[in-house]
């Protein structure tokens, strides 16, 4: 293939499974790090040093580049101090800023720009079901973040550069994110449903993000997806399924909000928004998930 992409955020959990996808289909990766020493140099693997907060970028990372895959955020899994809530927003916009400046400035070739958003755009809520076109009014702050991260797009799209947005669930891995945080307690007997248990959950697991992904740059799609699974799952189910895996009894009753609370801050409400989301218009593209029950998902990554 010999095709050259660049990946931001490619040393955290969805960027490393997505560059080992990328090598092994044949592209030559370029990837943007804001830490010197991440910075490796092989024949189809180079790092490249930025840092959008300095506006800071090493403009050798565009060469041959037509794709991008943006991924670069930090971790909305933290207490949400001010301090974290400003960087959960900046490390987004910024990176994408900095992108879209580069591209302009030198007149670059890039014609499409793949981003992750997050499914945190669309409000809490127990009964609805949501599309892509929904379109809400709520400050909550992970809504904030996600609508000014999509807004980041826009500015590409008006020098002539495709852009998608996918909007990920949580993303369900093996070894990182939030699968091992639940079954940690669950496989030491003190697994419990959080909050009512019945927000629903809307997930994906990490082939198929990774996959989906794939599909996007291959199909150059545009426009945005949601990344999600087609079956969303209540929280009590996804307890209730790993316990079942692990073979393990659930005794203790729901964590209550007020614990979460106290233990979380407002980052909880990772934990208790409701989000039923819709897989309909990837699946309408042509995307085939391998993951489309939660059961078989838990089974292959708990295995």
């Amino acid at each position: 293939m010999g095709h050259k992409l660049l990946i931001t955020g490619a040393t955290g959990l969805v960027g490393k499974a997505l560059v080992k996808q990328c090598l092994a289909d044949g592209y030559t990766v370029h990837y943007l790090t804001t830490c010197k020493s991440k910075i490796v140099s092989q024949v189809n693997y180079k790092g490249f040093y930025w840092n959008p907060q300095e506006n800071k970028i090493d403009i050798a990372c565009f060469e041959g580049v037509e794709v991008i895959l943006n991924l670069a955020g930090s971790s909305i899994a933290q207490r949400w101090t001010n301090a974290a809530k400003a960087s959960i927003l900046s490390s987004r916009t910024e990176a994408l800023a900095l992108l879209y400046s580069s591209i302009e400035t030198h007149k670059l070739s890039v014609k499409h720009v793949i981003s992750a958003s997050a499914i945190g755009i669309y409000p809490d809520s127990k009964t609805r079901y949501y599309e892509e076109k929904f379109q809400g009014i709520d400050s909550s702050f992970l809504r904030t973040v996600v609508k000014s991260w999509e807004g980041r797009l826009k500015p590409f799209q008006s020098i002539g550069v495709k852009t998608t947005a996918l909007r990920i669930g949580i993303v369900l891995d093996a070894h990182e994110g939030a699968l091992p945080k639940i079954i940690g307690p669950i496989k030491h007997y003190f697994g419990a449903a959080l909050g009512s248990g019945d927000q629903w959950q809307s997930w994906i697991h990490i082939d198929d993000l990774v996959h989906l992904f794939m599909f996007v740059l291959e199909s150059k799609l545009e426009g945005i997806y949601n990344a999600v699974a087609p079956n969303p799952v209540q929280q009590i189910e996804l307890t209730k399924l790993i316990a079942k895996i692990l073979q393990r009894p659930l005794v203790l009753p729901n964590i209550p909000e007020f614990a979460l609370r106290l233990m979380l801050g407002e980052m909880r409400a990772i934990a208790l928004e409701s989000q039923r989301v819709c897989a309909s218009k990837i699946q309408d593209a042509g995307f085939k998930f391998n993951y489309l029950e939660l059961e078989p998902a838990l089974e292959d990554l708990i295995a």
